[in-house]
């Protein structure tokens, strides 16, 4: 399962469709990271495993 972030969607979904797979599915986090902090990484990361979890569940 990946985990994109906002600015890399659009790359990722051409990357899936290049590779054969035009409907891989992914979760989606804000952007960017490298400059949230520790409450907003937390948001973040729950946001991730709750989006992974249904993704996986459907």
């Amino acid at each position: 399962m990946a985990v994109m972030t906002t600015r890399f969607v659009s790359a990722a979904e051409l990357m899936a469709r290049v590779l054969g797979f035009a409907n891989y599915r992914f979760a989606v986090i804000a952007h960017p990271i490298s400059s949230a902090d520790d409450d907003a990484l937390r948001t973040m990361a729950r946001s991730a495993a709750d989006q992974v979890r249904r993704l996986l569940l459907a």
